[in-house]
C-alpha cells in the first residue's frame, strides 16, 4: 500500500541554463523533459508524476461523494441509447449509435432500396482492454464496399489506418501505422490516399496505396519540405479532385489530382504567397477559391480549372461580413460566415451571383452551420444548431419552400425546462476602447446583485471563435447558482479576421487583458464579485489561465487550467518539437528575433511566475500529448510551488495513458468533467 502524502511533492531543482539574444535565461526544471520523449522512462521523472497524482488524489478523496453525484446527474442528461440522424449518401443510409453503457460510438448503415441494418464498426470492440482508444479518420469507399478508418490507442496521434471489408466483415491485410491524415479514396475503389506522421509528428506528404500492396512501395504524391508547413488531404465536394493542400497558420498552397487518376501529376492552384491563404472547391470545371488575398475577410473567386492561378473576384470581402467557407453542390452553392460575430448561412445562385438566400434562425444569439451533407445533387440541406439555452438540433432546410424541418433535438432524459434559463449577449469595453462580445446564461433566479459565483471560459488562439452553444454538462454549475460566461476574447476570429490577428503575435496580450478586463467589468455589473469568479481553459486556453493568475491572482476563486501551453519561451525554441516550426507565425520566432524572444518572454506563463499568492489551482497533463507535452504543466506546477507565498491548494493530474484531449469514452471524459467541477465547487464553499 501506498504511503500517504503528509505535503505536496516538490521536484527539486537542478541548475540549467541557456544564454539567447544577450539573455541568461535558468530553468531549473528543465531535467522534467525525458530527453528520450515520446518515450518517458525516466525514473525521477516518473517518480515526480506519480507522486503529483498522489497528492491529486488525496486531496480529492473527499470530494468523491460530489465527483460521483456531479457525474451522476451530468450522466442522466445524456440519452444512453442516442443515435444521429440517418443521413443518405449514394446507396446508403448512414449513422452511429451509442448502445445503452457504451463508452463508445457503433457505424450503422442500410440500403436506400431497402433491407437489414449494417454494423460497419464497433469502436466498443476496438477499444476493448485498452485504457485509450479514439477513431480517427473514417471513409467508405466510392462502391460502398470498403471501410478505410484509422485509430489511436495512447493518445500520442499516431494512427494506424486499417480497411475492413463491408461485406465479408473481414480486415484486409493492409495496415498502415503512423498516419495523421484523412484517408482518402480513389474513384475506383482501388487505392487509397493518406499523410504520414514524420518523427516530429509532421504531416509532411501525400501518400499513395495501392490494395493488396506492401506499404513499402507505396508512392509518394507529393512531400513537403518547409518543416513548419503540414499537408492535408481532402476531396472536393463534387468528388471530381483530391485536394493536396500544404500551409502553416497564415499561408497555403493546394494542388489537385484527378479522383480517377490519382498518379496523373499534381496540378497547383497557385503557388505560394507568404501571408496568403486560400482553399478550393470544384463545379463543372470552375474551381471556387476563398482567399484572403486582397481582403482581411476574405473573399471568393473563381477560376476554370485549365487556368487555375487566373482568379476572378465573384464575392468581394467585407468590413462587415466574415467570410469562413464555401461549399459547392450541383445546381447552389452555399457560403457561411459571421455578420456581428452571429453565424449565418447563406444560399447562392450559379446563374445569378446577385441571387442570395439567408437562412433565418429562431433566436437572437445562437451558433448554426451545415451539418453532415456527403451528396452533391441535393433539395435539401442538413443544418446543425443550438444556442446557450438550445439543446443541440438537427434540421433539414428544404429549398423548395425556404422551410427548416426539425429532426432531432438533443433529448435531455432527466429533464430540462428552457423557459428557467436566461441567457444575454453583452458587449464590454476594454482597457484599450474596445468592444468585446461576452455570452451569458443563469437561472432566471440566480440574483444579479453580487452575489453569485461565476465562470468564466475562453480560448482565445488561432482563430478559434468559441460558440454560444448548448452544454448538458455546465447545468451543474448554473443549477447550482452559477452565472456561466464565455469571452469571445481576440486571439479567437469571433468577430472577424481582425479579431484573430489582433490576439497574435506582437498583439498577444490582448487576449489576456480582454479576460481580465471583461471580469472586472462583469463585477461592476453587479453578476459576481472579486474572489467568486472561477475560470478554465485547455491547451491556448490554459496559457491565457497561466497569465491570468500571473497578473491579476486576487481576482479569481479558482482556476483549472488543462494541458496549459505555458512553457512558451522554452517550446518555441525547441525545433525538435512536434509543433514549434508551424507554431512560429503564430508565437514568433524567439531563436532569430530578438524582440518576438523578448515579448515572448514578458508574458510565457511558467517564465512569469513570481513571489505572490495565487489562487486555488487544478492543473492537468497527458504524458503521451503531442501537443502541449507532459513537462509544460509538470514544470509550471513545480514552479508554482516553490515560489508562491499562499497555502492555496494546488493540484497537478497527469494522465499516464491519455494525450491532448484527456481520458477516452464518453463516461471516462464525463468523469473528469464532473472531477473539475468538484474542485470549483470546493473552492467556492459549495461542495455540500
Amino acid at each position: 500500500m501506498t504511503e500517504k502524502l503528509t505535503r505536496p511533492p516538490f521536484a527539486e531543482q537542478r541548475a540549467h541554463s541557456y544564454e539567447r539574444h544577450g539573455y541568461q535565461i535558468s530553468d531549473p526544471w528543465h531535467w522534467l523533459k525525458d530527453p528520450r520523449y515520446p518515450v518517458v522512462e525516466d525514473e525521477d521523472i516518473l517518480a515526480y508524476l506519480k507522486a503529483e497524482n498522489q497528492w491529486f488524489e488525496q486531496n480529492m478523496a473527499d470530494r468523491k461523494p460530489l465527483t460521483e453525484a456531479l457525474f451522476q446527474e451530468m450522466k442522466a442528461r445524456i440519452k444512453e441509447d442516442d443515435s444521429s440522424v440517418p443521413q443518405k449518401d449514394g446507396d446508403w443510409f448512414y449513422w452511429s449509435k451509442f448502445e445503452q453503457g457504451m463508452q463508445y460510438r457503433q457505424h450503422w448503415r442500410k440500403p436506400v432500396s431497402g433491407g437489414e441494418d449494417q454494423l460497419m464498426l464497433d469502436e466498443n470492440v476496438l477499444a476493448e482492454g485498452k485504457e485509450y482508444f479514439r477513431l480517427g479518420a473514417a471513409s467508405v469507399s466510392p462502391d460502398g464496399r470498403l471501410l478505410a478508418y484509422a485509430y489511436d490507442d495512447n493518445g500520442s496521434e499516431r494512427f494506424e489506418a486499417r480497411i475492413k471489408d463491408l461485406i465479408s466483415g473481414e480486415l484486409l491485410p493492409d495496415v498502415i501505422p503512423g498516419t495523421l491524415s484523412s484517408l482518402v479514396w480513389s474513384a475506383d475503389s482501388k487505392m487509397l490516399l493518406y499523410g504520414l506522421a514524420n518523427e516530429q509528428w509532421r504531416t509532411d506528404n501525400a501518400r499513395l496505396h495501392v490494395l493488396g500492396s506492401d506499404t513499402a512501395d507505396d508512392i509518394e504524391l507529393y512531400h513537403e519540405d518547409d518543416e513548419g508547413y503540414r499537408v492535408g488531404i481532402g476531396l472536393t465536394h463534387s468528388e471530381k479532385y483530391i485536394v493536396i493542400s500544404t500551409g502553416d497558420h497564415e499561408t497555403s498552397e493546394v494542388r489537385l489530382v484527378p479522383t480517377d487518376n490519382p498518379l496523373a501529376e499534381p496540378v497547383l492552384v497557385s503557388a505560394r504567397q507568404t501571408g496568403r491563404e486560400y482553399e478550393v472547391e470544384e463545379h463543372d470545371g470552375t474551381l471556387y477559391i476563398l482567399t484572403n488575398d486582397d481582403h482581411v475577410n476574405f473573399r471568393l473567386a473563381t477560376a476554370p480549372v485549365s487556368e487555375p492561378d487566373q482568379w476572378t473576384t465573384l464575392i468581394a470581402g467585407s468590413d462587415d461580413f466574415y467570410l469562413t467557407d464555401v461549399c459547392t453542390f450541383r445546381n447552389f452553392y452555399v457560403t457561411e460566415g459571421r455578420e456581428n460575430g452571429l453565424d449565418q448561412v447563406e444560399i447562392r445562385s450559379y446563374d445569378d451571383p446577385s441571387k442570395v438566400e439567408r437562412i433565418s434562425f429562431p433566436e437572437a444569439s445562437y451558433s448554426a452551420g451545415l451539418d453532415d451533407n456527403p451528396e452533391y445533387d441535393v433539395d435539401k440541406l442538413r443544418l446543425g444548431y443550438a444556442s446557450m439555452v438550445m439543446p443541440n438540433t438537427v434540421f433539414d432546410y428544404h429549398l423548395a419552400d425556404r422551410s427548416l424541418e426539425t429532426l432531432k433535438v438533443q433529448e435531455i432524459p432527466s429533464g430540462y425546462d428552457a423557459s428557467q434559463y436566461v441567457t444575454e449577449r453583452l458587449m464590454i469595453e476594454v482597457r484599450d476602447g474596445t468592444q468585446v462580445p461576452v455570452s451569458l446564461v443563469y437561472r432566471k433566479d440566480t440574483k444579479i446583485d453580487g452575489s453569485a459565483p461565476l465562470h468564466l471560459y475562453s480560448y482565445g488562439a488561432y482563430g478559434y471563435a468559441v460558440p454560444p452553444s448548448f452544454s448538458t454538462t455546465r447545468l451543474s454549475l448554473v443549477d447550482r447558482g452559477f452565472v456561466y460566461a464565455i469571452a469571445h476574447i481576440r486571439g479567437g476570429d469571433d468577430l472577424g479576421r481582425n479579431w484573430y490577428l489582433d490576439g497574435k503575435l506582437a498583439k498577444r496580450t490582448n487576449t489576456f487583458n480582454d479576460f481580465v478586463d471583461v471580469a472586472k467589468c462583469l463585477i461592476d455589473r453587479g453578476y459576481t464579485r472579486k474572489g467568486r469568479i472561477t475560470a478554465s481553459g485547455g491547451s491556448a486556453g490554459g496559457e491565457l489561465m497561466g497569465a491570468i493568475v500571473n497578473s491579476d491572482p486576487d481576482l479569481w476563486g479558482a482556476v483549472v487550467a488543462h494541458v496549459p501551453f505555458v512553457d512558451v519561451l522554452n517550446t518555441m525554441q525547441d525545433e525538435s518539437l512536434p509543433l514549434t516550426p508551424g507554431e512560429w507565425p503564430e508565437w514568433g520566432n524567439p531563436i532569430t528575433d530578438k524582440t518576438a524572444f523578448e515579448y515572448i518572454r514578458s508574458y510565457s506563463p511558467y517564465d512569469n511566475v513570481t513571489a505572490q499568492a495565487y489562487p486555488p489551482m487544478m492543473i492537468t497533463g497527458g504524458l503521451n500529448d503531442p501537443r502541449v507535452t507532459y513537462w509544460e504543466p509538470a514544470k509550471w506546477a513545480a514552479k508554482l510551488r516553490a515560489t508562491k507565498v499562499d497555502d492555496n491548494i494546488l493540484l497537478l493530474k497527469t494522465n499516464m495513458g491519455a494525450g491532448h484531449g484527456g481520458k477516452s469514452g464518453r463516461w471516462n471524459a464525463l468523469e473528469e468533467t464532473a472531477e473539475e467541477f468538484a474542485f470549483l465547487l470546493w473552492q467556492m464553499g459549495m461542495a455540500e
